[in-house]
């Protein structure tokens, strides 16, 4: 296969040609699934309990990239072991254990608020951290996008109150905890797999959580009909969508991805409606089309524009080499 990112050059021509944005959007759709398996179990255990046993089953799905992955990690710059260490801890173990908590807290607007402020902080990461340049038609991809996803997460768009502090602080440490993951998934990108990533995630993950079950002594026992979701949970919005999402984010700006990414909340929508017999008002449905069109309008326009809306590289390693 030839190297593209030989070529890319400063309006990002050649990164066109490999942008996976519509991937990220694909593993993003996955998450969306999660409410299926993950609102039963969290109206009876805890959060805590809940993710842990999810990691503990995606820790044996990746045992067989446990020790390569481990000897990769070891081998690369400290930027690569502390993004790994950010995304494990950080990414996975608790910002699920947040997301989580916000299904049992009843509030139905913490985890459609952290899903509005992730695309915020991770384009301000992307350019820090990545060195992304953004144009300004990424805008006519971006506040749409942002727009209709508020017009989604909200009956009242107008009439929007957050209930507590505790709701408030779930929102915003989800939020900014995947949106770090987004941007330091496609840092560590440039010396690691995308299946070493995704194992040494799941692996600290786990560990975090062993400890946080020390500090606060959570029951961590489920009973045997919670097992089914578990299993669905780790295999399908856990696994699957992990792999598509790494697989993707090596060749993705982070900027872009993070917009692609908005195909969660559209996949949630969708599953409350068809599955859980929920409903969407006018407003609801408006929101639904503005982010699905913007979404993939930005996918599109990045594969086939002379000017691409995100300059940078192709692949991850040319955005964090070091300037001559």
């Amino acid at each position: 296969m030839p190297d593209l990112s030989r070529a890319a050059g400063p309006t990002g021509s050649r990164s066109r040609g490999s942008d996976r944005t519509w991937l990220v959007a694909l593993a993003a759709s996955f998450w969306g699934l999660s409410a299926l398996w993950r609102e039963p179990l969290a109206r009876e255990y805890p959060a805590l309990a809940i993710v842990f046993w999810e990691h503990l089953v995606l820790v044996v799905l990746v045992s067989p990239w446990v020790v390569p992955a481990v000897r990769r990690v070891l081998a690369a710059d400290v930027r690569t072991k502390v993004s790994v260490l950010v995304i494990g801890a950080g990414s996975s173990a608790l910002a699920t254990t947040l997301f989580t908590a916000a299904f049992r807290t009843g509030d139905p607007i913490t985890p459609q608020v952290l899903q509005k402020l992730q695309p915020v902080i991770a384009v301000a990461l992307a350019a820090v951290v990545l060195g992304e340049r953004l144009h300004a038609r990424y805008v006519l991809f971006a506040v749409p996008a942002l727009a209709g996803a508020w017009l989604l997460a909200f009956a009242d768009p107008l009439g929007v109150t957050v209930s507590s502090a505790k709701a408030a602080a779930l929102a915003v440490g989800a939020a900014g905890l995947w949106a770090a993951g987004t941007v330091l998934g496609r840092a560590a990108s440039a010396q690691l797999r995308f299946a070493d990533i995704t194992a040494l995630r799941f692996v600290v993950g786990l560990v975090t959580l062993l400890v946080l079950n020390l500090v606060t002594s959570t029951p961590l026992a489920l009973g045997w009909d919670a097992a089914p979701n578990i299993l669905l949970l780790a295999a399908i919005p856990g696994l699957l969508a992990l792999l598509l999402y790494y697989r993707a984010l090596g060749r993705t700006p982070a900027s872009r991805a993070t917009l692609a990414e908005l195909a969660f909340p559209l996949t949630a929508a969708l599953v409350g409606v068809v599955a859980l017999d929920a409903s969407l008002t006018g407003s609801q449905w408006v929101g639904f089309a503005v982010v699905l069109a913007s979404v993939v309008g930005l996918a599109v326009h990045e594969q086939v524009a002379n000017r691409p809306s995100v300059v940078a590289p192709a692949r991850a390693e040319e955005a964090l080499a070091p300037t001559p």
